[in-house]
């Protein structure tokens, strides 16, 4: 039998399990990874993070995300905050800034000023095709809100790939908002293919907006790190929002910019919760 060692971390509530697969052999099972997913019989988390060598000696690490069904996915910005404090904390680096490959590209992270970590998620994308999202027609494809039908419910969003696929929904209010019921219709609906992130988007001025976010296999969590981007840069393009805001979500305060050439840059907090091993 094998003694896998894991460190249990969060930032801003969503948590995570963090596995070094550079010193120790691991080989990311859909089964096992959703059975210590579990809150009750196993280390419960919202998604598992390993760190891996890169393949190119031009970057640092390789970072792979599992939701809580085992299944691998593109991008997570609270879990990369937590990567970059895992990597510092385990003396496999000791750098202030390292270059990270995910599954949808390369991404920067750095150490801020205030003790936080930024990072750099690269430039959202918008074209349906890349999100993935299918439009109504082919004429629907330039729009910026789109609107799906949900059996009864017509619900206005905007689309954008930042790493992962996110619908934003623009509310009056968050606290009342049917999150888990508009949540589930929205994620599997079948106008996004690889099911999408839904982000319930709340804005109280031009640089603070209060979210909540429903996660693809996951449901409801304390913070979304991608969601947080998605939902600013989708309320900048509406006209509502300038270029950097305060994301308020129920586990805490993210600052969200977005650049001029592009890039969206996040700061915030991550945190160690506890070191733990568990047998193979």
């Amino acid at each position: 039998m094998q003694t896998l060692q894991f460190t249990k971390m969060h930032g801003l509530g969503n948590d995570f399990m963090v596995i070094d697969g550079i010193h120790q052999s691991f080989e990311p099972n859909p089964e096992a990874i959703s059975a210590w997913a579990n809150r009750h019989t196993g280390v419960g988390f919202d998604q598992l993070l390993v760190v891996e060598k890169a393949s190119d000696t031009a970057y640092d690490f390789r970072y792979r995300i599992f939701n809580a069904d085992g299944r691998e996915v593109e991008q997570c910005g609270n879990g990369a905050r937590c990567f970059f404090r895992f990597v510092r904390e385990k003396n496999l680096t000791q750098k202030d800034e390292i270059l990270v490959q995910t599954a949808r590209g390369v991404i920067v992270l750095r150490q801020a000023e205030n003790g936080g970590v930024v990072v750099n998620m690269g430039s959202p994308k918008f074209n349906p095709a890349e999100i993935p999202f299918i439009p109504d027609s082919s004429a629907d494809k330039d729009r910026l809100t789109h609107i799906i039908v949900a059996g009864t419910l017509s619900i206005p969003l905007v689309c954008v790939n930042v790493g992962n696929p996110h619908a934003v929904v623009l509310v009056e209010n968050v606290a009342n908002a049917p999150v888990a019921q508009w949540g589930a219709k929205i994620e599997r609906h079948p106008q996004f293919p690889e099911r999408v992130n839904v982000a319930f988007m709340q804005v109280l001025s031009r640089n603070h907006i209060h979210l909540r976010a429903f996660e693809r296999t996951t449901g409801e969590t304390l913070a979304s790190g991608t969601s947080a981007c998605a939902a600013t840069v989708a309320g900048i393009r509406l006209g509502l929002l300038d270029s950097a805001v305060t994301v308020s979500q129920a586990g805490g305060d993210l600052l969200i910019e977005w650049q001029e050439n592009q890039d969206i840059l996040m700061t915030g907090p991550a945190e160690t919760v506890f070191e733990g091993n568990i047998t193979l």
